[in-house]
């Protein structure tokens, strides 16, 4: 297969929405567009599919598109469900009818060598035999069940007519066959959007085995570096080709930028020269015979555009702490969370300035552990307690939808009513919202406006304990690296849910993992944790330890040691309880209220700090009995 687009351009009402495209696939291409949102990436899909047309200059007399007549081309889009009352597995199948035809076929053949074994007939088996393996007729079956699995779809279901699920469900399912058909150039839009980790990382391994070609559109970092070996990025109206994947993209884009900027400043200084000659020694009859050489050598000269610098503009604000928590800033305490059942327990203090990232498949209980921490869905075991002082800023995925026929300054000023206008405005401007952008009704903005005006709330308030629920999702690359700087540099604590494993990468410290029914607590980053869970004696060894309970086999010094410690750490908490408890009797301190409430406070945060010494003084009494 070929696609050839030489000097094209795409309009927008009337104005180049990108301009001299040049762009190719062929066969077997792994091929990801960039860019930042409204740059033309979805127009760029369009023109492939051919929904919209390109143009080309009335004066290019070499400006055309071309597609081989003999390929095949799938989008989303074009899939569609013709009987809703079949099953999942027989809709999945659909895609698989040249292979059951050679399969039916095979079984004939077989049945006829029984009578029959003429060289005509055995040449005819054979053919079909390679053709059938050819096309993955001994492994299509385990195929599309594992697909259906990674995305959600267990063994149960598959008998269900597909008009019984859900829309995002359907959806799926139209993306599972659009995947399984294999056409010849396969588009994706934001495939990962709304898919979890494990579906993601399937998806990768499916597209780097993927025989033939396809075109990406992507914001997510980590799934173009693990997929692409061609980066198209859109900028300043114009296509630009990088060989690689993202990472290479970023850094051939910054030699390139310092190679053009060189050789920009080297012919400007060239330019300059020249023309100080050339007025220097314009009006010498000596010298008019090398002043009209030097003329003429400026006209001639192919003259080089000075590289556009990349427009970086995007939010800002200084979100730090308007005040500091103490040093434990949320304790869960055997906190078991779910609905009906629980989907796991936890024990786990979070300490001041961690940055805890959490992760796992859908349905796992993510966004429901954060909404019972924050207090939304009642515990059904355990308890929840937030440490002393701690201010909490709460961003969860309904931000980016809304109905409201409010404006985003009203909806802003509803949340900060001390706010003058002008302030307001201001603080709306450091979000990227212009001054005509604050008069637009909060339900006609994109996912990503409304990521941006629920994240300048509540960085406003500049709490010192955050909790966001899928921070990134509808941001474009620039956005996300810039929520990342902000994170880094915050000096609060983080607890965030996110399938952005770049964006995980980057911002955490720690991780909890919710997988079958249990949450695991890992007191590392992302990195660490890839590269232990590939590691195959590590899992090894980690199941070794769980069974043979290595607590209770731990040498008894050990034991004793910890043991005195804890001891110690206990005495010195009960010391400082009872001094503080003390300082209630004081007149100075019992007639301030705000003094006693501090006081309050720091006693609480300190006996929940005894509690979890006391567990840990039982467990090792335990252990050593």
């Amino acid at each position: 297969m070929r696609l050839v687009v030489e000097d094209g351009k795409i309009e927008f009402g009337g104005e180049p929405l990108i301009e001299h495209i040049n762009f190719n696939v062929n066969n077997n291409d792994k091929i990801a567009i960039i860019g930042k949102n409204g740059a033309g990436k979805t127009s760029l899909l369009k023109v492939i599919q051919g929904e919209l047309d390109l143009t080309f200059d009335s004066t290019n007399l070499s400006g055309y598109i071309n597609k081989s007549n003999d390929f095949s081309l799938g989008c989303l889009k074009q899939i569609s469900f013709s009987n809703e009352n079949i099953t999942l597995e027989e809709t999945v199948l659909e895609c698989y009818k040249e292979i059951i035809e050679l399969e039916k076929k095979l079984r004939k053949l077989e049945d006829k060598m029984q009578k029959d074994t003429s060289d005509k007939i055995i040449n005819e088996y054979s053919k079909t035999h390679d053709l059938f393996e050819n096309l993955g007729g001994y492994y299509y079956q385990k195929e599309y069940s594992t697909v259906l699995k990674k995305f959600g779809f267990e063994k149960d279901s598959f008998n269900k007519p597909i008009a019984s699920f859900s829309g995002g469900e359907r959806t799926k399912i139209a993306f599972i066959k659009l995947l399984l058909s294999k056409p010849d150039l396969l588009l994706l839009d934001e495939p990962t959007n709304h898919l979890d980790i494990e579906a993601i990382e399937w998806l990768e391994n499916y597209l780097k085995n993927y025989k033939k070609a396809f075109i990406i559109v992507s914001h997510d970092r980590e799934f173009i570096n693990k997929v692409a070996e061609t980066v198209y990025e859109i900028e300043h109206k114009k296509l630009y080709k990088y060989t690689g994947n993202y990472d290479s993209y970023l850094k051939q884009k910054e030699a390139m930028y310092n190679t053009l900027e060189k050789m920009y400043v080297q012919q400007q200084k060239h330019i300059e020269q020249t023309e100080t000659l050339i007025n220097k020694f314009r009006y010498k009859p000596t010298k008019a015979k090398m002043v009209q050489e030097r003329i003429k050598q400026l006209e001639k000269l192919e003259r080089i555009e000075e590289p556009p610098k990349e427009n970086n503009k995007t939010f800002k604000m200084d979100i730090n702490p308007l005040s500091e928590s103490g040093k434990n800033v949320l304790f869960l305490n055997e906190l078991e969370y779910g609905y009906d059942k629980a989907l796991g327990r936890i024990n786990l203090t979070i300490i001041k300035g961690q940055k805890l990232a959490i992760i796992g498949e859908n349905g796992t209980g993510k966004s429901t552990l954060l909404k019972t921490i924050m207090g939304f869905i009642e515990p059904l075991f355990g308890e929840i307690k937030y440490g002393f002082n701690v201010k909490v800023g709460y961003f969860d995925q309904q931000s980016a939808t809304s109905v409201s026929e409010d404006t985003i300054l009203e909806d802003y000023m509803k949340a900060y009513p001390f706010l003058t206008n002008q302030e307001a405005r201001k603080d709306l401007g450091a979000f990227m919202f212009s001054k005509t952008d604050v008069d637009k009704k909060l339900k006609i903005l994109s996912g990503g406006e409304m990521v941006r005006l629920g994240l300048c709330k509540i960085f406003k308030k500049k709490p010192n304990l955050l909790i966001l629920d899928e921070p990134t999702n509808h941001m474009d690359i620039d956005s996300k690296e810039t929520i990342e700087k902000m994170l880094k540099d915050y000096k609060g604590t983080i607890i965030f849910v996110s399938h952005d494993r770049y964006f995980v990468r980057k911002i955490s410290d720690s991780l909890l993992v919710l997988e079958n029914n249990e949450a695991t607590y890992y007191p590392y980053g992302y990195n660490q944790y890839m590269a232990k869970k590939e590691d195959k004696s590590y899992e090894v060894k980690v199941e070794v330890k769980k069974e043979e309970k290595p607590l209770v086999n731990k040498d008894k010094n050990a034991l004793k040691k910890e043991l005195a410690k804890v001891e110690k750490e206990i005495e010195e908490y009960e010391e400082k309880i009872k001094n503080i408890n003390e300082q209630f009797e004081l007149e100075e301190v019992y007639s301030d209220f705000m003094k006693t409430r501090e006081l309050e406070e720091i006693v609480e945060n300190l006996e929940d700090e005894l509690q979890i010494l006391m567990r840990r003084w039982e467990e090792i009494i335990k252990n050593l009995e």
